[in-house]
Protein backbone atom coordinates (compact mmCIF):
# COMPACT_ATOMS: atom_id res chain seq x y z
CA UNK A 1 0.00 0.00 0.00
CA UNK A 2 1.21 3.30 -0.89
CA UNK A 3 1.45 6.18 2.18
CA UNK A 4 -1.32 8.84 2.17
CA UNK A 5 -3.16 11.26 4.46
CA UNK A 6 -6.91 11.52 4.67
CA UNK A 7 -8.09 14.83 6.34
CA UNK A 8 -11.81 15.54 6.88
CA UNK A 9 -14.06 17.99 8.53
CA UNK A 10 -13.96 16.73 12.30
CA UNK A 11 -17.29 17.28 12.71
CA UNK A 12 -20.49 15.90 10.76
CA UNK A 13 -24.23 16.31 11.68
CA UNK A 14 -26.95 14.62 9.82
CA UNK A 15 -30.32 15.68 10.84
CA UNK A 16 -33.71 16.31 9.04
CA UNK A 17 -34.62 19.90 10.06
CA UNK A 18 -31.96 20.60 12.40
CA UNK A 19 -31.38 24.18 10.65
CA UNK A 20 -34.87 24.67 12.03
CA UNK A 21 -32.72 24.23 15.69
CA UNK A 22 -29.49 25.96 14.85
CA UNK A 23 -28.91 28.51 17.47
CA UNK A 24 -29.26 25.30 19.95
CA UNK A 25 -26.73 23.68 17.16
CA UNK A 26 -24.18 26.67 17.32
CA UNK A 27 -24.73 27.64 21.21
CA UNK A 28 -23.22 23.94 22.03
CA UNK A 29 -20.32 24.06 20.71
CA UNK A 30 -18.93 28.04 20.29
CA UNK A 31 -19.00 30.84 22.65
CA UNK A 32 -18.97 33.52 20.00
CA UNK A 33 -22.02 35.19 19.58
CA UNK A 34 -21.17 37.25 16.54
CA UNK A 35 -22.55 35.42 13.44
CA UNK A 36 -22.44 35.92 9.56
CA UNK A 37 -24.87 34.07 7.63
CA UNK A 38 -23.00 33.75 4.04
CA UNK A 39 -26.18 33.21 0.97
CA UNK A 40 -27.27 34.26 -1.72
CA UNK A 41 -29.97 36.53 -2.53
CA UNK A 42 -32.65 34.24 -3.97
CA UNK A 43 -32.26 31.90 -0.63
CA UNK A 44 -32.67 34.56 1.35
CA UNK A 45 -35.29 36.08 -0.09
CA UNK A 46 -37.09 32.66 -0.22
CA UNK A 47 -37.83 32.72 3.28
CA UNK A 48 -35.72 29.86 3.90
CA UNK A 49 -33.57 31.75 6.08
CA UNK A 50 -36.00 33.06 8.54
CA UNK A 51 -36.40 30.43 11.35
CA UNK A 52 -32.40 29.87 11.25
CA UNK A 53 -31.43 33.26 11.81
CA UNK A 54 -34.40 33.75 14.45
CA UNK A 55 -33.45 30.56 16.67
CA UNK A 56 -29.83 31.72 16.58
CA UNK A 57 -31.50 35.10 17.96
CA UNK A 58 -33.33 33.45 20.28
CA UNK A 59 -30.00 31.67 21.19
CA UNK A 60 -28.22 35.25 22.22
CA UNK A 61 -26.70 35.62 18.83
CA UNK A 62 -26.09 38.71 17.04
CA UNK A 63 -26.91 37.79 13.45
CA UNK A 64 -25.63 39.58 9.99
CA UNK A 65 -26.35 38.09 6.91
CA UNK A 66 -24.81 38.78 3.67
CA UNK A 67 -26.61 37.55 0.98
CA UNK A 68 -24.93 38.82 -2.60
CA UNK A 69 -23.02 35.61 -3.41
CA UNK A 70 -23.64 34.79 -7.16
CA UNK A 71 -22.50 31.11 -9.16
CA UNK A 72 -18.96 31.16 -10.03
CA UNK A 73 -18.66 33.98 -7.64
CA UNK A 74 -15.66 36.65 -8.84
CA UNK A 75 -13.05 37.89 -5.81
CA UNK A 76 -15.05 41.35 -5.54
CA UNK A 77 -17.97 39.18 -3.76
CA UNK A 78 -15.54 37.83 -1.09
CA UNK A 79 -13.82 41.20 -0.34
CA UNK A 80 -17.43 42.56 0.10
CA UNK A 81 -18.05 39.77 2.20
CA UNK A 82 -14.80 40.28 4.06
CA UNK A 83 -15.57 44.40 4.41
CA UNK A 84 -19.08 43.43 5.61
CA UNK A 85 -17.89 41.13 8.19
CA UNK A 86 -15.20 43.26 9.65
CA UNK A 87 -17.42 46.07 10.01
CA UNK A 88 -19.89 44.14 12.34
CA UNK A 89 -16.84 42.44 14.60
CA UNK A 90 -18.25 39.10 13.36
CA UNK A 91 -16.40 36.12 15.20
CA UNK A 92 -17.90 33.12 14.06
CA UNK A 93 -18.97 32.34 10.28
CA UNK A 94 -21.97 30.19 8.77
CA UNK A 95 -22.30 29.21 5.26
CA UNK A 96 -25.46 28.70 4.06
CA UNK A 97 -26.54 27.57 0.29
CA UNK A 98 -25.18 26.13 -2.26
CA UNK A 99 -21.16 25.49 -3.52
CA UNK A 100 -20.81 29.09 -4.35
CA UNK A 101 -21.95 30.50 -0.60
CA UNK A 102 -20.05 28.06 1.11
CA UNK A 103 -16.63 28.73 -1.51
CA UNK A 104 -17.12 32.53 -0.10
CA UNK A 105 -17.45 31.31 3.73
CA UNK A 106 -14.62 29.40 3.91
CA UNK A 107 -12.35 32.87 2.26
CA UNK A 108 -13.87 34.91 4.25
CA UNK A 109 -13.38 33.00 7.29
CA UNK A 110 -9.91 33.64 6.46
CA UNK A 111 -9.63 36.87 5.61
CA UNK A 112 -11.86 38.22 8.33
CA UNK A 113 -8.64 37.29 10.49
CA UNK A 114 -5.77 37.40 8.32
CA UNK A 115 -3.56 40.09 6.96
CA UNK A 116 -2.98 37.71 3.83
CA UNK A 117 -4.33 39.25 0.30
CA UNK A 118 -6.61 37.13 -1.55
CA UNK A 119 -4.32 36.89 -4.49
CA UNK A 120 -1.57 35.22 -1.94
CA UNK A 121 -3.67 32.54 -1.27
CA UNK A 122 -4.61 31.38 -5.11
CA UNK A 123 -2.64 27.66 -4.88
CA UNK A 124 -2.10 24.97 -2.78
CA UNK A 125 -1.23 25.05 0.95
CA UNK A 126 -0.74 29.11 0.97
CA UNK A 127 -3.18 29.99 3.32
CA UNK A 128 -1.33 30.83 7.12
CA UNK A 129 -2.20 31.53 10.53
CA UNK A 130 -5.97 30.81 11.83
CA UNK A 131 -9.20 31.72 10.54
CA UNK A 132 -12.71 32.15 12.14
CA UNK A 133 -14.68 29.08 13.47
CA UNK A 134 -16.30 28.12 10.67
CA UNK A 135 -20.21 26.28 10.18
CA UNK A 136 -21.27 24.85 6.77
CA UNK A 137 -24.77 24.04 5.68
CA UNK A 138 -25.57 23.17 2.11
CA UNK A 139 -28.86 23.71 0.86
CA UNK A 140 -27.99 21.65 -2.28
CA UNK A 141 -27.15 17.92 -2.96
CA UNK A 142 -23.95 18.08 -4.78
CA UNK A 143 -20.72 20.32 -4.66
CA UNK A 144 -20.13 18.67 -1.04
CA UNK A 145 -17.94 21.95 -0.74
CA UNK A 146 -19.49 21.56 2.75
CA UNK A 147 -16.69 19.30 3.66
CA UNK A 148 -13.61 20.06 1.30
CA UNK A 149 -10.82 21.87 1.49
CA UNK A 150 -11.05 23.55 -1.69
CA UNK A 151 -12.48 27.08 -3.15
CA UNK A 152 -13.06 28.25 -6.95
CA UNK A 153 -12.93 31.82 -7.71
CA UNK A 154 -13.79 33.47 -10.96
CA UNK A 155 -10.34 35.60 -11.35
CA UNK A 156 -11.21 36.87 -14.87
CA UNK A 157 -14.05 36.65 -17.54
CA UNK A 158 -13.67 33.40 -18.32
CA UNK A 159 -10.71 32.19 -16.08
CA UNK A 160 -11.07 30.46 -12.27
CA UNK A 161 -8.29 30.10 -9.97
CA UNK A 162 -8.29 27.86 -6.65
CA UNK A 163 -7.21 27.98 -3.10
CA UNK A 164 -6.84 24.93 -1.44
CA UNK A 165 -5.67 24.62 2.02
CA UNK A 166 -6.43 22.67 5.14
CA UNK A 167 -7.45 25.67 6.52
CA UNK A 168 -10.58 25.95 4.27
CA UNK A 169 -11.66 22.75 6.21
CA UNK A 170 -14.99 23.73 8.09
CA UNK A 171 -15.00 22.93 11.93
CA UNK A 172 -18.72 21.96 11.64
CA UNK A 173 -21.39 20.53 8.94
CA UNK A 174 -24.94 19.99 9.26
CA UNK A 175 -26.75 18.06 6.68
CA UNK A 176 -30.87 18.91 7.00
CA UNK A 177 -32.06 17.54 4.29
CA UNK A 178 -35.44 19.18 4.90
CA UNK A 179 -33.46 21.96 3.18
CA UNK A 180 -33.42 20.54 -0.31
CA UNK A 181 -36.96 19.97 -0.35
CA UNK A 182 -38.72 22.09 -3.44
CA UNK A 183 -35.97 21.87 -5.15
CA UNK A 184 -36.83 22.19 -8.98
CA UNK A 185 -36.27 18.75 -10.73
CA UNK A 186 -33.53 19.74 -13.28
CA UNK A 187 -31.49 21.51 -10.07
CA UNK A 188 -31.72 18.50 -8.60
CA UNK A 189 -30.73 16.64 -11.59
CA UNK A 190 -27.44 18.54 -12.36
CA UNK A 191 -26.36 18.56 -8.83
CA UNK A 192 -27.21 15.11 -8.06
CA UNK A 193 -24.86 14.15 -11.40
CA UNK A 194 -22.24 16.29 -9.91
CA UNK A 195 -21.55 14.50 -6.78
CA UNK A 196 -21.21 11.11 -8.73
CA UNK A 197 -18.85 12.51 -10.89
CA UNK A 198 -16.72 13.73 -7.86
CA UNK A 199 -17.03 9.92 -6.94
CA UNK A 200 -16.12 8.38 -9.60
CA UNK A 201 -13.26 10.71 -10.34
CA UNK A 202 -11.97 10.23 -7.01
CA UNK A 203 -11.86 6.31 -7.19
CA UNK A 204 -10.48 6.52 -10.63
CA UNK A 205 -8.08 9.24 -9.95
CA UNK A 206 -4.31 8.74 -10.82
CA UNK A 207 -2.50 10.11 -8.02
CA UNK A 208 -4.21 9.98 -4.75
CA UNK A 209 -6.35 7.58 -5.04
CA UNK A 210 -6.25 5.64 -1.52
CA UNK A 211 -8.27 2.95 0.62
CA UNK A 212 -10.28 5.51 2.43
CA UNK A 213 -11.36 7.73 -0.50
CA UNK A 214 -12.25 4.80 -2.26
CA UNK A 215 -14.81 3.64 0.52
CA UNK A 216 -16.39 7.28 0.53
CA UNK A 217 -16.05 6.75 -2.96
CA UNK A 218 -18.41 3.95 -2.84
CA UNK A 219 -20.29 4.53 -0.60
CA UNK A 220 -21.73 8.22 -2.19
CA UNK A 221 -22.12 6.20 -5.36
CA UNK A 222 -24.10 3.72 -4.02
CA UNK A 223 -26.32 6.49 -2.38
CA UNK A 224 -26.44 8.55 -5.18
CA UNK A 225 -27.14 6.56 -7.78
CA UNK A 226 -29.97 5.00 -5.80
CA UNK A 227 -31.70 7.73 -5.45
CA UNK A 228 -31.50 10.64 -7.59
CA UNK A 229 -34.71 9.88 -10.10
CA UNK A 230 -36.65 9.42 -6.84
CA UNK A 231 -35.29 12.91 -5.36
CA UNK A 232 -35.82 14.58 -9.02
CA UNK A 233 -39.35 12.99 -9.47
CA UNK A 234 -40.60 13.09 -6.12
CA UNK A 235 -39.24 16.40 -4.64
CA UNK A 236 -40.55 15.94 -1.06
CA UNK A 237 -39.19 12.35 -0.56
CA UNK A 238 -37.65 12.30 2.47
CA UNK A 239 -35.02 9.70 2.40
CA UNK A 240 -34.07 10.27 -1.11
CA UNK A 241 -33.61 14.01 -0.07
CA UNK A 242 -31.84 13.00 3.23
CA UNK A 243 -29.50 10.15 0.78
CA UNK A 244 -28.52 12.30 -1.77
CA UNK A 245 -27.31 15.18 0.88
CA UNK A 246 -25.23 12.61 2.31
CA UNK A 247 -23.69 10.95 -0.71
CA UNK A 248 -22.84 14.20 -2.17
CA UNK A 249 -20.98 14.92 1.37
CA UNK A 250 -19.47 11.34 1.29
CA UNK A 251 -18.25 12.49 -2.40
CA UNK A 252 -16.97 15.40 -1.31
CA UNK A 253 -14.92 14.46 1.33
CA UNK A 254 -13.08 11.58 -1.38
CA UNK A 255 -12.61 14.13 -3.94
CA UNK A 256 -10.90 16.14 -1.38
CA UNK A 257 -8.42 13.70 -0.68
CA UNK A 258 -8.38 11.89 -4.28
CA UNK A 259 -8.68 14.90 -6.60
CA UNK A 260 -11.09 14.96 -9.88
CA UNK A 261 -9.63 14.32 -13.30
CA UNK A 262 -10.80 15.55 -17.12
CA UNK A 263 -14.38 15.53 -16.82
CA UNK A 264 -13.93 18.61 -14.18
CA UNK A 265 -11.38 20.04 -16.34
CA UNK A 266 -13.48 20.11 -19.57
CA UNK A 267 -16.33 21.40 -17.59
CA UNK A 268 -14.95 24.98 -16.11
CA UNK A 269 -14.70 25.96 -19.26
CA UNK A 270 -17.91 25.81 -20.63
CA UNK A 271 -18.69 27.18 -17.52
CA UNK A 272 -16.50 30.23 -18.24
CA UNK A 273 -17.46 31.13 -21.46
CA UNK A 274 -21.28 30.11 -21.33
CA UNK A 275 -22.12 30.69 -17.82
CA UNK A 276 -23.69 26.91 -17.44
CA UNK A 277 -24.03 25.58 -13.84
CA UNK A 278 -21.30 23.71 -12.99
CA UNK A 279 -23.23 20.73 -12.16
CA UNK A 280 -24.80 20.77 -15.52
CA UNK A 281 -20.83 21.06 -17.57
CA UNK A 282 -20.11 17.53 -15.46
CA UNK A 283 -23.22 16.20 -16.25
CA UNK A 284 -22.79 16.68 -19.83
CA UNK A 285 -18.73 15.84 -20.10
CA UNK A 286 -19.16 12.22 -18.01
CA UNK A 287 -20.06 10.38 -20.84
CA UNK A 288 -17.13 10.98 -23.67
CA UNK A 289 -14.62 10.96 -20.45
CA UNK A 290 -15.74 7.90 -19.36
CA UNK A 291 -15.18 6.44 -22.83
CA UNK A 292 -11.93 7.69 -23.08
CA UNK A 293 -10.95 6.85 -19.40
CA UNK A 294 -12.08 3.25 -20.42
CA UNK A 295 -8.64 1.78 -21.24
CA UNK A 296 -6.77 3.10 -18.21
CA UNK A 297 -9.80 2.42 -15.70
CA UNK A 298 -11.99 -0.53 -17.05
CA UNK A 299 -11.30 -2.76 -14.00
CA UNK A 300 -11.77 0.31 -11.82
CA UNK A 301 -15.75 1.03 -13.91
CA UNK A 302 -16.13 -2.78 -13.45
CA UNK A 303 -15.86 -2.46 -9.54
CA UNK A 304 -18.27 0.76 -9.72
CA UNK A 305 -21.02 -1.23 -11.57
CA UNK A 306 -20.84 -3.94 -8.99
CA UNK A 307 -21.74 -0.79 -6.49
CA UNK A 308 -24.58 0.58 -8.51
CA UNK A 309 -25.82 -3.51 -9.39
CA UNK A 310 -25.54 -3.41 -12.98
CA UNK A 311 -25.48 -7.05 -12.40
CA UNK A 312 -23.28 -7.47 -15.39
CA UNK A 313 -21.00 -10.57 -15.79
CA UNK A 314 -18.47 -11.19 -18.50
CA UNK A 315 -14.87 -9.81 -19.07
CA UNK A 316 -13.66 -6.52 -17.16
CA UNK A 317 -14.27 -4.78 -20.00
CA UNK A 318 -17.76 -6.11 -20.50
CA UNK A 319 -18.31 -4.77 -17.27
CA UNK A 320 -17.00 -1.89 -17.54
CA UNK A 321 -18.64 -0.91 -20.23
CA UNK A 322 -22.16 -2.17 -18.79
CA UNK A 323 -21.17 0.50 -16.20
CA UNK A 324 -20.47 3.48 -18.39
CA UNK A 325 -24.06 2.51 -20.06
CA UNK A 326 -25.70 2.26 -16.85
CA UNK A 327 -24.43 6.17 -15.96
CA UNK A 328 -25.77 7.41 -19.16
CA UNK A 329 -29.34 5.54 -18.91
CA UNK A 330 -29.61 7.43 -15.40
CA UNK A 331 -28.68 10.80 -16.14
CA UNK A 332 -31.08 10.61 -19.18
CA UNK A 333 -33.71 9.50 -16.58
CA UNK A 334 -33.34 13.04 -14.57
CA UNK A 335 -34.17 14.83 -17.55
CA UNK A 336 -30.74 16.96 -17.71
CA UNK A 337 -29.67 17.83 -21.20
CA UNK A 338 -27.11 15.20 -22.80
CA UNK A 339 -25.86 17.51 -25.60
CA UNK A 340 -23.76 20.31 -25.50
CA UNK A 341 -25.90 22.25 -28.15
CA UNK A 342 -29.05 21.54 -26.20
CA UNK A 343 -27.58 24.38 -23.82
CA UNK A 344 -26.33 27.12 -26.20
CA UNK A 345 -22.46 25.73 -26.90
CA UNK A 346 -21.67 26.53 -30.54
CA UNK A 347 -19.81 24.27 -32.42
CA UNK A 348 -17.61 27.33 -33.73
CA UNK A 349 -16.46 27.43 -29.92
CA UNK A 350 -15.10 23.87 -29.33
CA UNK A 351 -11.52 24.10 -30.40
CA UNK A 352 -11.78 27.39 -27.80
CA UNK A 353 -12.81 25.50 -25.56
CA UNK A 354 -10.45 22.55 -25.86
CA UNK A 355 -7.33 25.39 -25.57
CA UNK A 356 -8.47 26.46 -22.58
CA UNK A 357 -9.01 23.12 -20.71
CA UNK A 358 -5.40 22.11 -21.31
CA UNK A 359 -4.89 25.28 -18.68
CA UNK A 360 -6.48 22.64 -16.02
CA UNK A 361 -3.28 21.27 -15.41
CA UNK A 362 -3.88 20.37 -11.55
CA UNK A 363 -6.77 18.33 -12.58
CA UNK A 364 -5.82 16.65 -15.73
CA UNK A 365 -2.20 14.96 -14.01
CA UNK A 366 -4.80 13.25 -11.86
CA UNK A 367 -6.80 12.10 -14.86
CA UNK A 368 -6.35 8.09 -15.45
CA UNK A 369 -5.03 8.69 -19.15
CA UNK A 370 -3.13 11.51 -20.78
CA UNK A 371 -5.39 14.02 -22.51
CA UNK A 372 -4.12 16.42 -25.26
CA UNK A 373 -5.78 19.40 -26.65
CA UNK A 374 -6.69 17.31 -29.42
CA UNK A 375 -8.44 14.52 -26.71
CA UNK A 376 -10.18 17.11 -25.54
CA UNK A 377 -11.46 19.20 -28.75
CA UNK A 378 -12.58 15.78 -29.78
CA UNK A 379 -14.38 15.07 -26.11
CA UNK A 380 -16.37 18.40 -26.64
CA UNK A 381 -17.59 17.01 -30.17
CA UNK A 382 -18.59 13.54 -28.87
CA UNK A 383 -20.50 15.82 -26.18
CA UNK A 384 -22.07 18.07 -28.48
Amino acid sequence: MQEFSFNAVPSLTVEWGGAQRLGEFVERHYQERKALIVTDSSLHQSGVLEQPKLSLEQAGFKVAVFDKVVADPPENIVLECVEKAKAAGIDIVIGFGGGSSMDVAKLSAVLIRSDQKLQDLYGIGKVKGKRLPLIQIPTTAGTGSESTNITILTTGETTKMGVVANELYADRVLLDGELTIGLPKLQTAATGIDAMVHAIEAYTGKLKKNPLSDAFAREALKLLSANIVTACNNGHDKEARQAMLLGANLAGQAFANSPVGAVHALAYPLGGYYHLPHGLTNALMLGPVLRFNMKAAAYLYAELGDVVCTHAKGSEIERSKAFVEFMEKLMGKTGAPRHLKEVGVTDNSLALLASDAMKQTRLLVNNPVEVTEADALELYRQAF
